[in-house]
């Protein structure tokens, strides 16, 4: 897993920020960043409600003092954790998203409701939500009290490639913004 050197590892480098900067500002000029510029910045114009759904859920996840709107600390947090995260970082952000009423514990509605998102933008999954949902509890949830702690959720994730492949919600925005920083300033 730790092997292979790559781009989970490069710096978010000082002279990075400005041009990061110039976008944000380009795109929300009262400072402010709403779901729908949000959206528009990852380039998510289509009306699909499974892709609304799951912007709306990551945006929220990037909110972290819950006043509807991303500000540019908020931002460069997030563009932090998508470029240099580590695998730890984005597991502990991925919980967040699945821990939807934030009490720290995901129960099986919490789980199935991102599982049933994945499985909409994933065309290749083979199992139905349920299936998924209940393989998860039955691979992390090690003390079976029908609630995944985050500790079962980090190690669980990384004793299991396929859990593991689920849990990180790895929506390519790394390959996004290395495409598109440098397009836009």
């Amino acid at each position: 897993m730790g092997q292979n050197q790559s781009d989970e590892d490069e710096e978010v480098e000082l002279s990075d920020i400005q041009p990061l900067y110039t976008i944000f500002m380009r795109e929300c000029p009262s400072g402010a960043l709403h779901l729908h510029e949000f959206r528009k910045i990852f380039g998510v114009q289509s009306t699909s409600e499974v892709e609304a759904l799951y912007m709306e859920t990551l945006f929220k996840s990037f909110d972290t003092n819950r006043d509807n709107v991303i500000d540019f600390m908020e931002f460069v947090a997030a563009v932090h954790l998508v470029l240099r995260g580590n695998l730890e970082d984005r597991l502990r952000w991925s919980f967040k998203v699945y821990d939807s009423d934030d009490n720290g514990k995901l129960d099986r509605h919490e789980v199935k409701r991102i599982i049933r998102i994945i499985c909409q933008l994933k065309k290749d999954i083979n199992m139905t939500p349920s299936e998924i949902c209940d393989r998860i509890f039955e691979l992390l949830d090690e003390n079976k009290d029908g609630q995944i702690s985050l500790s079962e959720f980090m190690e669980g994730a990384q004793r299991d490639a396929w859990i593991m492949d689920l849990l990180k919600l790895d929506t390519n925005a790394r390959g996004w913004f290395r495409e598109n920083l440098g397009k836009k300033t």
